[in-house]
């Protein structure tokens, strides 16, 4: 099976993707192993999907499908238990549900899906494949030709080693005690917990109480929700549109476009977002 590119989206407003209105796609060929995709949105600056892998799955890469990318890339994952591994230093990290994992430009990885249970990920990255990231930029790089499944160098000094590992690891597990929480809003707090923050995407988590709404906000990027539980309510004040995000779903939010998130319902609402290159209002500095 010869290469093919992801799917791309053109969306122009804010748009509600259903989780049966996602783009399907299948990666990889008979070397790599092979990945169901739902694409979400691919636009000028930020790319989202989620994949899916079988109980004892796992991809790798081939000629055609080479598993290193220009970008910063954050996999949340929704079900199951991630083994990612970097075949070109040996590093293996593992991650739960409600866990990230976070790795860059030339970052080799290897995923696995040693658990009982369907594996899926919500995979956010930027700069997307519109600028030259993902696997457009995979094709420049030489192939990968030996595989390292350990860091035998490790061996005999752990965990005395433990620190030395994580200065110069490629894959950065974000867990409960990384997050890094901020207090968003004005006399409307809202409690936001941000896996990932970089020049080019920051990406985290928002939980809604029963009848919480938060402050309009903007970014000075593009903007894609996942919703993870609850029903989310998204208004747009421009135009006045108003718009129901359910499970499975995901909202995208052009540059700059102002919005404020509503919980409605009697329970709460959990959301994963991204927003790239920018994360705070337009003419906003980042910091």
């Amino acid at each position: 099976m010869t290469y093919r590119p992801p799917p791309r989206t053109y969306f122009t407003e804010p748009t509600v993707i259903r989780r049966d209105q996602a783009l399907l796609s299948l990666w990889g060929d008979e070397t790599s192993g092979q990945v169901s995709d739902w694409f979400y949105v691919s636009s000028e600056e930020i790319h989202a999907l989620v994949f899916a892998l079988p109980p004892g799955g796992r991809y790798q890469h081939s000629e055609d499908y080479r598993t290193v990318y220009r970008g910063d890339v954050c996999y949340y994952v929704l079900q199951g238990e991630l083994t990612l591994h970097n075949p070109e230093s040996g590093e293996v990290v593992v991650a739960q549900a409600g866990e990230a994992v976070f790795f860059q430009t030339d970052a080799w990885h290897y995923g696995y899906n040693f658990g009982n249970q369907e594996l899926k990920i919500w995979e956010v990255y930027a700069p997307p494949p519109a600028k030259g990231g993902g696997i457009a930029y995979a094709k420049t790089r030489p192939n990968l030709t030996e595989v390292r499944y350990g860091q035998d160098e490790l061996l005999g000094r752990w965990p005395a080693a433990q620190h030395e590992a994580q200065a110069k690891s490629s894959l950065r597990v974000i867990r409960t005690g990384d997050i890094l929480w901020r207090l968003e809003g004005g006399k409307r707090q809202t409690q936001v917990g941000l896996f990932i923050s970089t020049d080019f995407i920051t990406a985290g988590q928002i939980r809604l109480l029963p009848g919480q709404v938060a402050e309009t906000e903007s970014h000075a990027g593009d903007e894609i929700l996942y919703v993870l539980e609850g029903r989310l309510n998204v208004f747009v004040p421009d135009g006045g549109t108003w718009h129901e995000v359910n499970p499975g779903d995901g909202f995208y939010v052009p540059y700059g476009v102002s919005h404020r998130y509503h919980n409605v319902s009697d329970r709460e609402v959990s959301f994963f977002f991204a927003a790239a290159p920018g994360y705070l209002p337009p003419n906003q500095p980042e910091r």
